[in-house]
């Protein structure tokens, strides 16, 4: 008799450890379930402006002025631990003093200038840091700007599929 419950008891502990591990995720995470809305979101960046991670590998074989400038707008820890070849830490976006970092980035750079930002800090939808970093480069008067789409993170949406990166350290 007791070898026909090893089964039963099995299956309600698969299913309890799933329910706990799911209660914890939403309750420790509960941010990563709610997108952000407003001014402040990636939603307020139009379509046009969005360039995929596939599209950016291409445009960054281009040699010359014409090549875009990377400029990561996210975490300064995120940069130095990996970052995309070539690309250039601009301050966090979603910071004031981020914005006055990114805006001495740009400051000689001519309006038509070709930039590309990314953040990568967490999943799109969440990034605190490129609403605001592309809303000052277009306040600025920047007229080639496009956003880097990352729909989870710079880690799966880009290192994890082999495209270029380094590491500052």
């Amino acid at each position: 008799m007791k070898f026909a419950l090893v089964p039963r008891l099995t299956k309600n502990v698969g299913l309890v450890a799933l329910a706990l591990s799911f209660t914890i995720s939403v309750v420790q995470c509960p941010a990563q379930f709610t997108p952000l809305t407003g001014p402040s979101s990636t939603y307020s960046i139009p379509q046009a402006q969005l360039i995929q991670p596939e599209a950016l590998v291409h445009l960054m074989q281009t040699k010359g002025a014409d090549k875009p400038l990377l400029l990561q707008v996210g975490s300064h820890l995120l940069f130095d631990e990996t970052h995309i070849a070539g690309s250039v830490y601009a301050g966090a976006g979603s910071q004031p003093a981020g914005l006055q970092q990114l805006q001495s980035v740009v400051a000689t750079l001519s309006k038509k200038k070709s930039i590309i930002l990314y953040c990568g800090c967490c999943p799109w939808n969440r990034c605190p840091n490129l609403a605001p970093a592309f809303r000052q480069l277009s306040d600025l008067g920047f007229t080639n700007v496009k956003v880097l789409n990352l729909p989870n993170n710079l880690g799966t949406d880009w290192v994890a599929k082999g495209y270029p990166v380094e590491r500052s350290h």
